[in-house]
């Protein structure tokens, strides 16, 4: 029986540690058949490392989503090691530690719109970055936490995340005549290491699981990834602008 994803070439942004949704969405994409090529920022040796960890050896390139020269060069690195792509997922986001957990007030303009480039504006970056390799049409996901109502300690993390809501929808306008979905999953709170950059976060994550009506465990990345994967897939074929949500039910609920 083949995979759900079985021939496709899918891009994976964002792998940090072996616990990241990204790191995850790659070992289920695998399993279930795909060609992956990651992405990593920063701590490329440290990436690698975990890239060793998936079920198969996956390729890692280096994208910076504010440099326009990483940018300009990701279709033809990417063409490197897969012919095409046929899905992409966007996991990347930050804040300086002025805009989280902090005085919402206080956060300055600078710091507020490095936030938004990185985790909103990136989002259509990426997918003009990678529009020349999905001739075929294709899947793009990004990673959301629902923005639709303030949380503690999210503070212009959330703004961020609400214009990458909006970012998706005008996305997915532009590129489904050419055959591109655009959708975001909106998890609930994995324990990654960029969770625990933020301050006061705990206490959601400790929260969540008595909240949900299916329960919920912070420790385990596989449903959300299993989700991505299923969005990144054939068989939502006339889904895009959409959010999916996979929290367990919070967003549901009026508590």
């Amino acid at each position: 029986m083949s995979g759900l994803l079985e021939g496709k070439r899918i891009l994976v942004t964002g792998v940090i540690t072996d616990a990241s949704i990204a790191f995850h969405t790659a070992r289920v994409a695998q399993e279930q058949g795909a060609e992956v090529v990651l992405t990593g920022f920063g701590r490329m040796r440290l990436v690698e490392r975990i890239a060793e960890r998936l079920p198969k050896p996956a390729p890692v390139l280096e994208l910076d989503v504010t440099s326009t020269e990483h940018l300009d060069s990701l279709a033809d690195r990417v063409r490197e090691h897969v012919d095409g792509l046929d899905g992409v997922l966007h996991s990347i986001a930050f804040a300086p530690q002025s805009c989280l957990g902090a005085d919402f007030l206080a956060a300055p303009w600078e710091d507020v719109s490095s936030a938004l480039e990185v985790s909103a504006y990136s989002l259509k970056s990426l997918a003009t970055a990678t529009l020349p390799l999905m001739d075929r049409g294709g899947s793009i996901v990004g990673m959301d936490f629902d923005a639709r109502v303030a949380w503690p300690a999210y503070d212009w993390m959330g703004v961020s995340k609400a214009a990458l809501e909006a970012t998706s929808r005008y996305l997915a306008r532009e590129l489904g005549p050419r055959g591109v979905r655009v959708n975001l999953v909106s998890a609930g709170p994995v324990r990654t290491m960029a969770a625990k950059s933020i301050p006061g976060f705990s206490e959601l994550e400790e929260s969540w699981g008595d909240r949900a009506p299916l329960g919920w465990d912070v420790n385990d990345p596989t449903p959300v990834a299993r989700s991505v994967c299923a969005v990144l897939s054939d068989w939502l074929p006339m889904t895009t602008g959409s959010m999916v949500m996979v929290d367990g039910g919070v967003h549901a609920l009026g508590v």
